[in-house]
């Protein structure tokens, strides 16, 4: 059992915020939104409230970033960039939020760049980026691999002494 702190649920009534951008929250956003909950680990009375934050809609409030890694929030800023990518369209209102969102969550622009990319590398890996067919947890495992890789290659440039 990993000792990583979980997502909470702040993270993700801020995605169904995302989701909210554009004045409606497609039912394959709302069902990405929950999915990723359960997958996380959240307790039931805790998905109860991020449902209702996929049928009624919320803005985008605090989101407690004490606990969340460099990892968690490249992951969370990855999956709502998704979201607002699943019906083809993006919205000005859907790019704001996203841009806010990264803001509270303190990603720097070249990080965000970075999760897009990560984002569409794993979209494209599926013929399909519908939620019941992308790959959250490939997501998740690429953003890893990938701040490893940062990691080693600044440990390289400025080894330790």
């Amino acid at each position: 059992m990993s000792s990583a702190p979980k997502l909470g649920r702040d993270i993700f009534v801020a995605l169904a915020a995302v989701g909210w951008a554009d004045g409606h929250l497609d039912p394959e956003e709302a069902d990405a939104i929950v999915r990723t909950a359960v997958e996380a680990g959240l307790e039931l009375d805790e998905i109860a409230e991020i449902e209702e934050a996929t049928q009624t809609r919320v803005d985008l409030g605090e989101i407690d970033r004490r606990e969340l890694s460099k990892e968690d929030r490249l992951f969370v800023y990855a999956v709502a960039s998704w979201m607002t990518w699943l019906d083809g369209e993006v919205s000005e209102e859907e790019t704001a939020a996203l841009a806010r969102l990264g803001d509270s969550l303190k990603i720097p622009e070249k990080p965000r760049q970075h999760a897009d990319a990560i984002m569409r590398e794993v979209a494209y890996q599926s013929e399909d980026i519908r939620p019941a067919r992308y790959d959250l947890s490939a997501l998740r495992s690429l953003i890893h691999e990938r701040l490893e890789e940062a990691q080693r290659a600044r440990a390289e440039i400025a080894p330790e002494e």
